[in-house]
């Protein structure tokens, strides 16, 4: 295996343990163990754990840049590019049930460590908010098109968090279609057809 794909097999480990163990609980044995590879080889790759997380929030940041490009490219029209991103809550429920939301849970946990790290992990949260913000600007929102992309980023959280705690499907399916129906609500009205 060369250095490169020996240090994505690495980095995609941590990305998936910090998930769902946590940063703070994730040790560097941890890692190596999820890999299957020698202490003297891993060292090789990274020096501290902080490494780890900068090339983690790397990942993730390439990740949603391509996932983002990939909505854009799938819809023409920016309402249904929207329902892309309120539809990763159903697309992976199963493990939001279980860990909570990737970004949202390692956003929390760094800013309590008060982490360096914080204000680049928030960076995830950033692309999606400008993303979104271009969707609803697209959409005719454009002069409330931040607070309409901070409102369905904040909703996703909230529905990520309480999903976590109770780990209810229901909720999840419920919460996506009053989603789906207050975004319906956020295209400005069609004009009136001219009078004759």
């Amino acid at each position: 295996m060369s250095a490169a794909a020996t240090r994505l097999q690495i980095v995609e480990a941590a990305d998936r343990l910090f998930y769902e163990q946590g940063f703070e609980a994730t040790a560097f044995a941890n890692i190596a163990a999820a890999t299957g590879l020698s202490r003297g080889n891993f060292y090789y790759h990274f020096k501290a754990k902080d490494e780890i997380l900068d090339a983690v929030i790397t990942l993730r940041l390439e990740r949603t840049s391509l996932l983002l490009e990939g909505w854009q490219a799938a819809a023409e029209a920016p309402g249904e590019r929207i329902r892309s991103f309120i539809g990763m809550l159903i697309g992976n429920r199963a493990k939001i049930m279980l860990y909570g939301c990737p970004v949202g849970t390692l956003c929390a946990e760094l800013a309590k460590l008060d982490h360096i790290a914080n204000s680049r992990a928030s960076e995830l949260f950033t692309l999606f908010r400008a993303w979104l913000a271009g969707q609803f600007a697209l959409l005719g929102r454009t002069s409330d098109a931040d607070a309409l992309a901070m409102h369905l980023l904040m909703r996703s959280q909230g529905v990520a968090t309480l999903a976590a705690a109770f780990r209810d499907e229901a909720f999840i399916r419920r919460e996506v279609s009053e989603m789906n129906t207050w975004l319906e609500a956020q295209s400005p009205p069609a004009p009136f057809p001219p009078a004759n």
